[in-house]
Order: C-alpha cells, then sequence, then structure tokens
C-alpha cells in the first residue's frame, strides 16, 4: 500500500516544482523585457550626446525646441529627399590642412560663423542623422557620429544621435520632404573641449601605460597591411577594433542589441577600469568608438586621438607593426 499512495504525492511534488520553475522563468523573461527596453534620448540624464530613435523623432517633429541636422554625404541626397525641419550641414567644413598635414579640425574662429548661419544653439537640443544617400550613394555611416562628436568638441550641450539614420526611417513609412526650412542666424559661441581629446606630444608617451587602452577603428586589412598611408601596419599597442562591428551588418547608421556590443567588448578585454584612446586613421572612424564608448556605455575615462594613424606616420622616427598582434 505504500508504494501506491507514494507515487502519487512525488507526482504531485514534481508537477507543482515544474510549475514554479516554469512560473519563475517566466516572471524573469518579463522582467528582462521590461529592463532592457529603452526609454528616448538614451541613456537618460544630462549627457551631451544620447541617441533616439525613428518614432521618437516623428513624435517630436512639431517641436519648435528640436532641431534636426541632416549631414547626408552629398547636398543632392539632401536636395531629394529629408526628414521635414532638418537643416543641411556637410561634415566636410568641420577639417582641413594644418601646416600641410591633412584632416586637422577648423579653427573657432573658423566654425563659429558656420554653426551659426546654421541656427545651431549651444543649448537646443539637435537630431542628427544621415543616410546612405538616395542621389549619390556615398554615406558610410560615419557622418552620423563624425557631426555629433565635433558638436560636442565645439561646444554644443544636447546632441542626439539617430539611431538608423534616415534609411531606417525611410524604411518604416516616416514622412520626407524636398522643403527647406526658414532658419535665423544664432549665436552659437564655439568652446573647444579639450579634455575629449588627446594630442600628439601627450599621446605618444600615453600610450603604453599599463592603465591605457589603444583601439583602432579601421578594417583589419589595413590594420595588418599596406594602407594608403605612407607606411602599413598601426601604431604599437593598438588593438584592432573595427568600428562596423558594433553597427547593423545592413544599416551602419544602426546599433546592434546591447547584449552584442558587451559581447564585444568582453571579447577585446575592454574594462571600465582603464583610459580608453579611440583612434583610426584620421579621426573619423574613431569618433564612432568614442561617443559610444563615452556617452553610450558611459565609460569614466575615454579619449580620441584626433590626429591617429595620418600623424603618427608623419613623423619618420615613429615606427608601425604589420600583422593581427598589437606589438
Amino acid at each position: 500500500m505504500h508504494v501506491f499512495s507514494i507515487k502519487p504525492t512525488v507526482a504531485v511534488v514534481s508537477q507543482s516544482h515544474r510549475f514554479k520553475n516554469r512560473t519563475l522563468e517566466l516572471f524573469i523573461h518579463i522582467k528582462e523585457v521590461y529592463v532592457t527596453k529603452k526609454t528616448y534620448p538614451y541613456p537618460p540624464g544630462e549627457d551631451v550626446v544620447t541617441w533616439v530613435s525613428t518614432d521618437w523623432l516623428e513624435k517630436h517633429l512639431n517641436d519648435k525646441n528640436l532641431m534636426r541636422l541632416d549631414v547626408q554625404p552629398n547636398v543632392h541626397d539632401y536636395i531629394q529627399e529629408h526628414i521635414p525641419g532638418a537643416v543641411y550641414l556637410n561634415e566636410g567644413v568641420l577639417r582641413e590642412p594644418l601646416k600641410g598635414r591633412p584632416a586637422c579640425y577648423v579653427s573657432r574662429g573658423a566654425i563659429q560663423p558656420i554653426f551659426r548661419r546654421v541656427g545651431l544653439k549651444n543649448d537646443l537640443p539637435v537630431v542628427v542623422y544621415t543616410g546612405t544617400g538616395p542621389f549619390k550613394g556615398w554615406g558610410d555611416g560615419l557622418e552620423q557620429t563624425m557631426m555629433p562628436y565635433s558638436l560636442a568638441r565645439f561646444g554644443h550641450n544636447k546632441v542626439h544621435v539617430l539611431d538608423g539614420g534616415i534609411d531606417k526611417w525611410k524604411e518604416e513609412g516616416k514622412p520626407l520632404t524636398k522643403v527647406f526650412p526658414k532658419v535665423q542666424e544664432s549665436e552659437f559661441a564655439v568652446k573647444v573641449r579639450r579634455e575629449y581629446f588627446v594630442e600628439y606630444e601627450r599621446f605618444k608617451p600615453m600610450k603604453d601605460r599599463e592603465d591605457v587602452i589603444l583601439l583602432d577603428a579601421r578594417p583589419p586589412h589595413v590594420y595588418e597591411g599596406q594602407g594608403p598611408w605612407i607606411k602599413p601596419g598601426h601604431i604599437p599597442g593598438a588593438i584592432n577594433l573595427p568600428w562596423t562591428r558594433f553597427m547593423n551588418d545592413k544599416n551602419k547608421r544602426l546599433l546592434k542589441p546591447d547584449e552584442e556590443i558587451q559581447s564585444i567588448i568582453k571579447e577585446h578585454g575592454i574594462t571600465r577600469d582603464k583610459t580608453i584612446i579611440c583612434s583610426c586613421g584620421t579621426g573619423r572612424e574613431a569618433t564612432n568608438e568614442f561617443i559610444l564608448f563615452k556617452w553610450y556605455l558611459g565609460y569614466p575615462k575615454v579619449k580620441i586621438y584626433e590626429g591617429s594613424f595620418t600623424e603618427w606616420t608623419s613623423y619618420p622616427e615613429n615606427p608601425t607593426v604589420t600583422g593581427k598582434s598589437p606589438r
């Protein structure tokens, strides 16, 4: 009789245990979905650079206290189509030669009148976006990180990056226009935030410190071998982390899911206790990783070496390393 009395009890306990486990699993899943759902602007708080979704921007299209800045690669892309209310500004105005070396940031006196003419204001939130470009098709996605970094660098206090850019906006059937907005010149005051970047004289001794991680955001083939520069390879000690690794395969203006980003970071041994220096070829690709680590992920110590490999190789005495290894 004991055999028959025990079995049903065990069955009931087992079923009850499975039910509780399933309930717990469901609760954890719901909690994860709830917790990971983003609210925009993201991250929350008062950071200089944040991200917004296409849905968020659509809801704020009529907000008079929100500027839109179109940085598509060619002006004809903007003329053909842009998000309503957007003003055009090409990233080419941001840099010029300095003593013969190309791709150096323009002076305060050069950029301030341009920002004023566009209507930018230091404290007026601005959404920056780009796209592949419907007319020329030149867009690589970096316009959308180069401009936000530069705006912050020159003193803007509230920059939003449109995650997915105009390509995602179009895919979702959101409104486009050919109409140009009416713009009044502003009183934008340029203030160069020198704490964002590290210059050559400081970079050279700093890069080899144990508490520093130097990243190279270029593609592997130029990191490892001969690119367009006078020397092949990379700066000794630089770890190759192409900026495209963080972006959607089909849309280089759209970030990958957070869990994939964290996995990539872990794979490369990047930790919050280290100072991260972002570099690349001319300083443009590095802006993607600078704004990602500094503002999206909130790493406390992030710098950008604006001169990057172009400046490094302009000094004949500086060595470079070829191959996959940093050193």
